[in-house]
């Protein structure tokens, strides 16, 4: 593991390694130049309204923190052009994933960080996210890991921050332990309430969920996916 590899002490309780394979010379090339386009530079204040960071006019941002190759945040970016979507994921070849994606049809409502997702939540002005999704996250299985999932409550009070009133925080996964941690936490949060009025609310997919590859690998090996909805008081 090279030191680009390894996870910084900031940020080692919530993603593991920063690559996989080698990524290809086109994808290289993607990565490169989306990062120059796409990406945030956190070493400036972020603008007192986050809507001016996007090349295209939009009427509210969304933030996804772990977007793998970025599937449904690019599903979402092309159905709702006219908001601004954020995108945190530390993972390179995810990132290369989605840069290449962006390279064959850009898109001027997306923006995209490379680091730890919590710096980004730190810079991001108070009350300026209109949502924020977090899909299948590594849920750290090992009891003795837990203390690395993302959901925390240091964590939920950054959203609660960075969330306007009645916005929606979203968390999808497969794993039991996972789901019940995330709803223990946010239901103990003043902050948030949680929208499910019965089982089959967190049971079906939020509307026009074009589904991921973690989900369909979840469905495959015999595993219920959960989708849970909070909203920001």
């Amino acid at each position: 593991m090279t030191s680009d590899e390894r996870p910084t002490r900031a940020s080692e309780a919530f993603f593991g390694r920063r690559r996989g394979k080698t990524i290809r010379p086109a994808q290289s090339v993607a990565l490169e130049g989306g990062l120059a386009r796409y990406g945030l530079d956190l070493s400036s204040p972020a603008p007192a309204d986050l809507r001016l960071i996007f090349q295209a006019p939009v009427n509210a941002v969304r933030l996804e923190i772990g977007f793998g190759g970025g599937e449904h945040l690019f599903h979402e970016a092309t159905s709702a052009p006219v908001s601004g979507f954020i995108g945190a994921e530390p993972f390179v070849n995810g990132m290369a994933k989605m840069m290449t994606a962006l390279e064959r049809e850009p898109l001027d409502n997306i923006r995209v960080f490379d680091e730890d997702a919590t710096r980004l939540l730190d810079w991001l002005p108070a009350a300026s996210l209109d949502g924020i999704d977090l899909l299948y996250p590594d849920p750290w299985p090992k009891k003795k890991h837990w203390k690395r999932r993302f959901i925390s409550k240091v964590n939920l009070d950054r959203f609660a921050r960075v969330l306007k009133s009645g916005a929606r925080f979203r968390f999808a996964s497969d794993i039991d332990t996972y789901v019940n941690w995330t709803l223990q936490h946010c239901r103990a949060h003043d902050d948030f309430e949680w929208q499910a009025r019965q089982a089959a609310d967190w049971h079906q997919p939020y509307d026009s969920w074009p589904g991921t590859r973690y989900e369909a690998k979840a469905i495959r090996e015999g595993r219920q996916p959960a989708y849970l909805t909070f909203v920001r008081k």
